[in-house]
């Protein structure tokens, strides 16, 4: 059998460690749900209705993951860098058109995230009609915790998520203040998408969004998943 050659490496697979498991979460996808808690929506502007509007979603590419505990420079082409702290779900098994009830079959765990964003970017975009990606897809913009299997796809519905900046609290919330649950969330992405093993879902953030700078340090908690750290670099 002939071998494939290619120009040059292709990329690295990129994974994260799984809590208590030798094999490490090889990540496909990453789907990020915006504006998924009241307070953060009217704050960016947004009010959501439920009643009359639908989830919408944005994508991250694998290749920015980082692992909790990690230094990042200050990204280029942003005055106004922000963290978003969230619940991220790890899907474990293919699934398409899931119903609301069997959405548990699909995930594996859960970890703990960071959403970074080049703000100014982001509402330059969004004023303008045009994609998000010179915002939210760019290196280092997703960072994640290991991964917390979850016992039989057990569903988060409640529990604390907060963020603090220096030992500063500036994102304190509940997962019961989803606007759509992680099940809502599940169902209606694999209406569009066939979801797969290694896709990761960023829930959505809470209230208190917020800019930090060079020496700044991030930490952040949710109940029963774990707690995730960056610290922000020097700008390259």
């Amino acid at each position: 059998m002939s071998q494939t050659h290619y120009l040059w490496n292709p990329s690295p697979v990129y994974s994260l460690p799984v809590k208590g498991v030798d094999a490490r979460f090889p990540v496909k996808r990453i789907f990020c749900v915006g504006r998924n808690y009241h307070a953060h929506a009217v704050e960016m502007g947004r009010p959501v209705d439920k009643s009359t509007m639908a989830p919408f979603y944005f994508l991250k590419d694998a290749s920015t993951l980082v692992e909790s505990g990690a230094t990042v420079p200050y990204p280029t082409g942003t005055s106004n860098y922000h963290y978003e702290m969230e619940l991220v779900v790890a899907i474990g098994k293919a699934g398409f058109r899931v119903a609301e009830a069997d959405a548990d079959s699909l995930i594996y765990g859960y970890a703990a995230g960071l959403d970074m964003t080049r703000r100014d970017l982001q509402l330059v975009a969004r004023e303008q009609g045009r994609p998000w990606d010179l915002g939210k897809n760019f290196e280092n913009s997703a960072v994640c915790t290991e991964i917390i299997p979850a016992a039989g796809g057990a569903v988060l519905d409640k529990g604390a998520i907060n963020l603090q900046v220096n030992g500063e609290t500036r994102q304190s919330a509940d997962l019961s203040m989803l606007i759509w649950n992680i099940r809502e969330i599940i169902a209606d992405l694999s209406k569009f998408y066939h979801l797969e093993p290694g896709d990761l879902i960023y829930t959505g953030t809470p209230e208190g969004v917020g800019a930090v700078k060079s020496g700044d340090r991030i930490t952040g908690h949710i109940d029963g998943v774990g707690d995730v750290a960056l610290t922000i670099g020097a700008a390259e």
